[in-house]
């Protein structure tokens, strides 16, 4: 340290300004770090146009099940579809009695990504629609997969792996995880493409995750910067509009992924979501809350009842063996507690330590926000789940 005051001190006028500069700079660069590290990626928090995924469903059968498959005198649909599919391979069992436990009536289902092509894989995911008490080791027959139009994207087939079991004694079952569900990766094979061609666009749309009008005009602020023109506008608060510049060389996929690594601040309204069915709370970081008094407290009576057994003393001819009731009522107002100010303007935390301080639970705290909505000291939506 000694050193460096001496070399700044023999230096220059020129040499310090330099210097000067250097760790402005650097402090610069600190602060922009800072801020790109709050900021997210676009391709976090939107989504362009097209660029989807696309859910598949189909039915089956699964066979090699050991006894635990579909009961055939109860589920009419296994058995029709066995007689169905042994048919179709040039077998008549119309005439016979089947009574397999072998083979169950399932589900299957897969998501197809975006821009898949004809012979891509895709992990598909099985679930029993019968009473079958597990699929393990059993394995998945040859299942077209249908879009929501109607045709056949994918054809399913292969072992189910389960992760659950069931093991079943005398007197008790163990059951661990679900034993009726399974998976089976790379267990669809494309059949059919969902035709979307990026080469030939000249405009993309942006598709924002949570709308927002400022999120959006961060986005379209970005864009322009970093094209150097006007080549992106926020159409509503969802949606943000690019077009191809004039004179830009390269293709609509470079320009996306460009755009798509842009860092952008979100912005959200202030809002406290609320589950009363499992008492949780999600207060964002905007709320804040006017000047306001709470107090809470609750009636709580209690009831003990501690009946005594009165009877004669022993070798006694007179006298009878009777109940005699105690009753012990105990009432809590709380009236120890007391009205607790919460200021103008108070951030997240102190929010919460404000209302920490009352000594309330999670479903009492759900009442008092409500209270301080309806009486308009919070500036914040309350969502409700």
């Amino acid at each position: 340290m000694i050193a460096v005051r001496r070399l700044v001190m023999n230096a220059t006028w020129t040499d310090r300004l330099w210097m000067i500069g250097i760790h402005v700079f650097m402090f610069a660069l600190l602060l922009t770090a800072s801020s790109a590290h709050a900021a997210s990626r676009v391709k976090d928090i939107a989504g362009f146009e097209g660029v989807r995924e696309n859910v598949l469903v189909g039915y089956g059968l699964v066979f090699g099940l050991q006894g635990t498959g579909d009961d055939l005198k109860k589920i009419g649909a296994t058995k029709q579809s066995l007689l169905g599919m042994l048919e179709r391979l040039g077998i008549n069992s119309r005439d016979d009695r089947l009574e397999t436990a072998n083979v169950a009536a399932v589900m299957v289902t897969a998501t197809l990504p975006a821009f898949a092509r004809q012979g891509g894989k895709v992990d598909v995911t099985i679930s029993s629609i019968g009473d079958a008490d597990s699929l393990q080791g059993g394995s998945l027959a040859v299942t077209p997969l249908l879009g929501a139009d109607g045709e056949v994207y994918a054809l399913a087939q292969g072992n189910v792996q389960v992760g659950g079991f069931t093991a079943q004694g005398a007197a008790a079952t163990v059951t661990r995880g679900v034993p009726t569900s399974g998976r089976i990766p790379n267990g669809a094979t494309v059949e059919r493409e969902v035709n979307f061609a990026l080469t030939g666009m000249k405009a993309v749309k942006i598709a924002l995750h949570n709308p927002d009008l400022t999120t959006a005009r961060r986005i379209s602020d970005a864009i322009n910067a970093y094209l150097g023109t006007t080549a992106s506008a926020a159409l509503d608060p969802g949606t943000v509009q690019v077009m191809q510049p004039e004179g830009y060389t390269g293709t609509m996929v470079e320009l996306m992924t460009a755009v798509e690594q842009l860092r952008v601040e979100p912005d959200q309204p202030a809002r406290v979501v609320i589950d009363e069915n499992t008492g949780v709370i999600v207060i964002g970081d905007d709320v804040r809350i006017s000047t306001v008094a709470i107090a809470q407290g609750n009636l709580t009576i209690r009831v003990t009842e501690t009946p005594q057994v009165s009877q004669p003393a022993p070798f006694s001819e007179t006298g009878e063996t009777v109940v005699v009731p105690r009753t012990d009522i105990e009432v809590d107002d709380d009236s120890d507690r007391r009205l607790a100010v919460v200021n103008a303007g108070v951030s997240l935390q102190e929010l919460v330590n404000g209302l920490n301080a009352l000594g309330v639970g999670p479903r009492d705290m759900i009442s008092i926000l409500q209270a301080v909505k309806a009486a308009g000291a919070m500036q914040a939506e309350i969502e409700v789940m």
